[in-house]
């Protein structure tokens, strides 16, 4: 297994700019490769509302997806400061990957977008690392060594990658947001190959 899956929800455009920085950072280690899927809409009765292949853009994600890849890369724009029902619903169908561990041991790490400044960013990061915690997996977040972490006017926390999506076009990243994207998809493939290589 040497593919990062980077799984995420959009609806307006934000987060899956981010999603495609984070695989050109995977990508940036040798050998490693990006598996960028997204999620289905949903009802509020929980029912999918599209057909099981998106017309445009990435797959929509199964558990095999999961199983596959080395890592996993989780995005998702906030609801108010949590991650979005899609992707929750996604993430609740998993207990059967809990039940056998198979995610255990695996790094992963997380991104979102926010209309705002404060939009709830840094709680919507932490709480999609709580279920990255019950499948044993490896967090992995963005250290102060990279240097946009301290220069940016916009998105990028220590806890993940992320947007604010007033202070650009509509679906464009700053500067600083695009590194520090590249840099969190860098930083969970070379804690995927260095694990790779232990086993």
């Amino acid at each position: 297994m040497n593919e990062v899956l980077v799984l995420y929800y959009s609806r307006q455009g934000s987060t899956a700019a981010l999603a495609r920085q984070i695989c050109r950072g995977v990508e940036a280690i040798p050998k490693m490769q990006a598996r960028l899927r997204t999620v289905a809409p949903i009802t509020a009765t929980t029912q999918r509302l599209d057909p099981p292949i998106p017309d445009e853009g990435p797959p929509y994600a199964t558990h095999d997806d999961l199983l596959q890849c080395c890592g996993l890369i989780l995005g998702s724009p906030t609801r108010f400061g949590n991650m979005a029902a899609p992707l929750k619903y996604f993430l609740d169908g998993t207990s059967a990957l809990w039940l056998t561990g198979a995610l255990a041991g695996k790094p992963a790490a997380v991104f979102t977008s926010t209309q705002t400044l404060h939009g709830g960013q840094e709680s919507t990061l932490l709480s999609m690392m709580l279920p990255l915690l019950h499948h044993g997996m490896y967090l992995v977040g963005l250290p102060y060594t990279e240097a946009g972490l301290s220069d940016t006017r916009s998105g990028g926390t220590p806890y993940g990658a992320s947007h604010v999506a007033a202070l650009t076009e509509p679906g464009e990243l700053s500067e600083h947001e695009s590194a520090l994207a590249r840099a969190l998809g860098t930083r969970v493939a070379a804690l995927a190959d260095r694990l790779a290589a232990r086993a």
